[in-house]
């Protein structure tokens, strides 16, 4: 064959040219994020320099930070609301504009409440004592869900924090998430400098733990290394995980392909958590409010041998997470309608085993024991409602893609 094919350098750089030229970006403002000049990267990508390996870590880790698809993003990732009232219809329909009668409901609750209403992860609990009132709480997965009804009713967080705040409501923890999709937060790394003194906070504690250690039972399990900030009884703390290794444990999707790499969360609660809500309704920026919470409490810098603590410079890739030559973080919403799923990994993880060996033990006795127990069981009102609910999601889920496209 005629011709001769480009060296591992030349394919390099035609991956790296062609890559930012599809984010849209100058060699100018590639250079200076990477700290070169203009004239050099200039000269890698037409041949007339060859990059050393360290300088190729810098262009690419620069090229990912500037990724138009945002490398970063914020969201709201844990609510808890409490509303001076007993009318649990009130709040459903009035505040969070639900159907009540599309709510499960149930004779218990969580925190002493006498009993709940549920709509997949959405949790309204209630209580006759008007001192408890009414409290919603909203996980993760229930935040998700809220977001695409809150879609679906033209409506953005602001809008339900202005509707909770107008009836009365005291916010009790509120989470704000920052998700890391190309690796800026090295939790392990971060945990190192703790160690080493290379972390300035108003914190005086913090704990590590590595990949699939078990930690508190009211925590996330599984989270990868993860790295907490202050003490988890306070009113305020940071939670640095990895993201990519929880959902593989959770989910089973392969940390190399994860779309969050890591995940840094401020955890707000009781008068912290109000403060918070308030500086996000006065200036409608979750970055600033999230950021200004950060820098209040946290900063990480590189150790300078010989030279005091006051004088070591802010560390590089912190610099760059909490706003130096970045662009300005949005909040995003990620709506997820209310699905069975959780339902289903129950039965196949306690379920399903127990379920084989019956019907093995039908198969070998020439029996139909197990047909015969599910085609004489007896649904409930409750389970007609948590069909409903499966079907009103789907129609849910079809007009949100609609009004999308």
């Amino acid at each position: 064959m005629g011709g001769s094919s480009l060296s591992e350098t030349d394919l390099w750089v035609q991956h790296l040219k062609e890559k930012r030229l599809s984010y849209g970006l100058s060699q100018n403002r590639l250079a200076v994020a990477s700290g070169m000049t203009r004239q050099y990267l200039n000269d890698i990508e037409n041949g007339r320099a060859s990059p050393s390996d360290d300088m190729k870590t810098a262009l690419l880790k620069a090229l990912e930070r500037l990724n138009p698809d945002a490398p970063l993003e914020m969201l709201f990732d844990y609510v808890r609301i409490r509303f001076p009232t007993t009318d649990a219809r009130h709040v459903i329909e009035d505040i969070l504009l639900l159907k009540m009668d599309y709510m499960l409901h149930e004779d218990y609750g969580l925190y002493s409440y006498m009993e709940h209403y549920a709509l997949g992860d959405i949790f309204v609990m209630v209580s006759p004592d008007k001192q408890k009132g009414v409290l919603l709480e909203l996980k993760g997965r229930g935040c998700r869900q809220f977001e695409g009804f809150l879609l679906a009713q033209h409506r953005s967080w602001f809008d339900f924090f202005m509707a909770a705040i107008s009836e009365g409501g005291v916010f009790k923890r509120l989470d704000l998430a920052i998700n890391d999709k190309v690796g800026i937060l090295d939790i392990p790394q971060l945990t190192e400098k703790c160690r080493n003194e290379e972390c300035i906070s108003v914190f005086r504690s913090f704990k590590s733990y590595r990949s699939g250690e078990l930690i508190r039972r009211e925590e996330k399990e599984a989270m990868g290394h993860t790295l907490y900030i202050g003490s988890l009884k306070s009113e305020i703390y940071f939670c640095l995980y990895e993201k990519n290794y929880e959902q593989y444990v959770k989910n089973h999707v392969p940390i190399e392909e994860a779309e969050v790499k890591n995940r840094f969360e401020i955890r707000l609660k009781n008068e912290r958590a109000d403060h918070a809500i308030h500086d996000l309704m006065a200036y409608h920026d979750a970055e600033r409010t999230a950021f200004s919470i950060i820098n209040r409490y946290l900063r990480f810098v590189d150790k300078v041998e010989n030279k005091r603590r006051n004088t070591w410079k802010m560390n590089e890739n912190w610099a760059w997470f909490i706003g130096k030559n970045r662009e300005k973080l949005k909040l995003t919403t990620q709506p997820e309608p209310y699905s069975f799923d959780r339902t289903l990994g129950w039965l196949q993880r306690q379920v399903a085993p127990t379920l084989k060996v019956a019907l093995w033990l039908d198969q070998i006795k020439d029996t139909t024991v197990i047909d015969d127990m599910i085609r004489h069981a007896k649904l409930t009102k409750r389970h007609e409602k948590i069909v409903q609910q499966q079907v009103d999601a789907a129609e849910q889920m079809i007009t949100n893609h609609h009004r999308q496209n």
